[in-house]
This record gives C-alpha cells, sequence and structure tokens, in this order.
C-alpha cells in the first residue's frame, strides 16, 4: 500500500468528497492561495474556485455563523480553524447553536458541519496556539469528537464526519501533520465509535488519544524488550466513546493507564476512568487506575519547559512500571 502524510490524507478525502457532493465546500482563513496554515488545502483553490475553497476574514465569530448558516440549510461545510485555540472566539456559534439546533427543532432539521482544529503542543508556539480543549467539547451534549492519531485514522474518520448529519468536531495534532503511513487510495469510512487496538497486550491496558497513541506505542515497545506485553487502545473517537472495547481490555489486563496531552484535571481521563469505575471491569482491576495529562499550566514557549508540561514516553513507561509493582 502506498505511503502518504497524515495531511495528505485529509486532503485527498476533502477532494474526494468535494467531487462527490457539490453541497461540500471548505472555508478559513488562509486556505485558499496559502494552502492552509498547515498546508492540508494545498491546490484545491485551483481545482475547485473560490466558492468552494472560501477565504474568509480574521473573524472565528463571523466564519463559524456562516458555517452554521449554511449546515442548516442543507449545504455540507468543512470549518478549518487555524488552531484549535481559537475556538474559544466562535464557542457560540458551536456550542448554543450547532449543538442545540437539531434538538431544538425536534429533530427536523440537521446541522452536518465539520470543524477542524490543528490542536496541542511541542511546536513551540506558545499558550494561546497550542492547547487541547477535546475535553471541553466532550462536554457538550449534541456534538461529536473526533481524534485520529494515524494518516489511516484521519481519512476514514474524516469521511464518517463529512458524511455525519450532526456537527463534529475534528482534532488534528499539529506535529501529526507530516507523519507517514499506508493509506488506500480509494474513499473509505471508519465509523465513529470505534476504538482501535493499535498493539494488543495482556499485562497492562494504556488508552492514549491523539499523538499520545504514537508515545505509548514507543512505550510499548521498549517494555517488550523487558518482557512487558502492553495493549494500547487508540478510542479515535472521544464522542462517542467506545466503552465496550477499553472494558474488555481491562477485564483482560487487571490495569489501566490513560495518557492524553490536554491538561489532566477534567481530561477524558477523568470520564473513562469513571467508566471502569462503573463497570463490571473495576473487580478485574489489580492495581488503581493512573491518569497521565498535561501539567495544569499554559504551555510555555520555552521548548524545554513545554516539554516537561506534557506526557512523555518515559513518564508512561514510569506509570506502567509502577502500576505493575502495585502491591
Amino acid at each position: 500500500m502506498r505511503v502518504i502524510t497524515y495531511a495528505e490524507a485529509l486532503r485527498e478525502t476533502i477532494c474526494q468528497e468535494m467531487r462527490l457532493n457539490e453541497g461540500v465546500f471548505i472555508l478559513g482563513e488562509d486556505i485558499g492561495k496559502y494552502g492552509g496554515a498547515f498546508g492540508v488545502t494545498n491546490g484545491m483553490l485551483e481545482e475547485f474556485g473560490a466558492e468552494r475553497v472560501r477565504d474568509t476574514p480574521i473573524s472565528e465569530d463571523a466564519i463559524s455563523g456562516c458555517a452554521v448558516g449554511a449546515a442548516v440549510t442543507g449545504m455540507r461545510p468543512i470549518l478549518e480553524l487555524q488552531f484549535s485555540d481559537f475556538i474559544t472566539c466562535a464557542i457560540d456559534n458551536i456550542v448554543n447553536q450547532a449543538a442545540k439546533l437539531r434538538y431544538m427543532f425536534g429533530g427536523k432539521g440537521s446541522v452536518p458541519l465539520v470543524v477542524r482544529l490543528p490542536s496541542g503542543g511541542g511546536a513551540g508556539l506558545a499558550a494561546q496556539h497550542s492547547q487541547s480543549l477535546e475535553a471541553w467539547m466532550a462536554h457538550i451534549p449534541g456534538l461529536k469528537v473526533v481524534q485520529p492519531s494515524t494518516p489511516y485514522d484521519a481519512k476514514g474518520l474524516l469521511k464518517a464526519a463529512i458524511d455525519d448529519n450532526n456537527p463534529v468536531l475534528f482534532y488534528e495534532h499539529k506535529l501529526l501533520y507530516f507523519k507517514k503511513g499506508e493509506v488506500p487510495e480509494e474513499s473509505y469510512s471508519i465509523p465513529l465509535g470505534k476504538a482501535d487496538i493499535k498493539k494488543a497486550g495482556t499485562d497492562v491496558t494504556v488508552v492514549a488519544t491523539g499523538i499520545m497513541v504514537r508515545k505509548a506505542l514507543k512505550a510499548a515497545d521498549l517494555l517488550e524488550n523487558e518482557g512487558v506485553s502492553v495493549e494500547v487502545i487508540d478510542p479515535r473517537t472521544i464522542v462517542p466513546l467506545d466503552e465496550e472495547a477499553i472494558i474488555n481490555s481491562v477485564k483482560k489486563t487487571g490495569r489501566l493507564i490513560v495518557v492524553h496531552e490536554a491538561v489532566k484535571r477534567g481530561g477524558i481521563g477523568g470520564e473513562i476512568a469513571s467508566i471502569i469505575a462503573e463497570s463490571e471491569a473495576f473487580d478485574y482491576l489489580d492495581a488503581p487506575i493512573v491518569r497521565l495529562g498535561g501539567l495544569a499550566v499554559p504551555l510555555p514557549y520555552n521548548p524545554d519547559l513545554e516539554k516537561k508540561a506534557i506526557p512523555q514516553v518515559d513518564d508512561i513507561i514510569k506509570a506502567v512500571t509502577s502500576t505493575l509493582n502495585f502491591k
């Protein structure tokens, strides 16, 4: 199978969907001639024209309102926010309008909107351009939250998001854009709410989201050399969450570590821990659940400090070792 980057996989999906459906269009800041802040929309203006690749003013409030209105009236907009942090400027349209309209109109309407959100730290972009805010959106009924970790998943999940009749927030970690992986040329869809076991194991379950999947897999490979078998589960979608996959894994391994880049306090790790505590898997635990997340600080610009604020491979290895040695 051919190998392409995460960004190329996203671009390919968008182009395939725009060729199939004239109602699909993309809008956002600098997505046209410039090709997007991270190059995802390169070349799309030339193929589809300015009517369907719409450069917008720098006003997240205005462009999110435009996107919600277009979705409600029958189109399938894809809104690119340059950085996920900027959702704070669009939050009324997304939280109070997009998330609520289908319910408030008794299911007679739909809001088929995708909001693409470049997120996460590690790129030295400081406190206002590096946040991981997916747990905020997971708290809002009516929104779906997707967080692919590989080019293959990015392509299949984005198609599913575009086809969905509900608003989907699509989190793309900035450091993943140039990571490569095997991706089919043909169009395909990955169901939202279906986790993927990235690595099977028997000693401990590590549930990792976004870029932390790569770090968890690296930790698992290193631990394997020491005779430790780590199962790495990538939920792929935060909402809906594949609870069954996580519960079944914990019942098998008896131990659970959850790792995400977002701040540990109030993060999705606490929700996953609660799901296990309230399920039959709780009786199978041989050690307390461990949560790893970002420190409760604005992400520093300094690269050394930034690294310390985000979970690293060594942190995952230490957590696995600790939970295995618990008595």
